[in-house]
């Protein structure tokens, strides 16, 4: 006698059901996951800022919502001046949404900041970007430049 499998009791968005070799599968939507497991973060992406806002006075403005593990405002390796956008990590999903909700849209020392939960940064290669690999400049094909 064959099993019945029901459907996880989950939000059908989050997979798929198909067919394999006669089986019914289920298949997991990787974005739908990784928006799932995204709004369950506790780190927040802050847009928007000032170039006079530090870590200081970014954790002062959001360490009203609950615990800030880390402010850190992003700045230029070379000049040391800040990028306009920074990183709040709570130690809770719940403290990092009830600032997403009050702070998002709100002005921070003079400028409306956009605040979002951060995504997880994509992994580099080490070839500038180039998927072909190094960078060739130059003219012709590189098999007949005159040497």
């Amino acid at each position: 006698m064959e099993k019945e499998y029901e459907p996880l009791p989950l939000n059908p968005s989050l997979f798929s059901v198909y067919f394999a070799n006669g089986i019914l599968q289920q298949s997991w939507n990787r974005v739908s996951m990784i928006n799932a497991i995204r709004c369950m973060s506790t780190k927040l992406f802050i847009g928007g800022l000032s170039y006079g806002t530090d870590d200081q006075s970014l954790r002062d403005a959001f360490s009203s919502f609950g615990d800030v593990v880390e402010a850190r405002v992003i700045t230029d390796r070379d000049t040391g001046r800040s990028r306009g956008f920074g990183f709040v990590n709570y130690s809770t999903e719940e403290c990092a949404n009830s600032a997403l909700s009050a702070m998002d849209g709100q002005e921070l020392n003079g400028r409306n900041i956009r605040v979002s939960y951060a995504n997880e940064r994509q992994p580099r290669n080490n070839f500038g970007g180039n998927p072909g690999g190094g960078f060739r400049g130059g003219f012709g094909d590189g098999a007949n430049d005159g040497y």
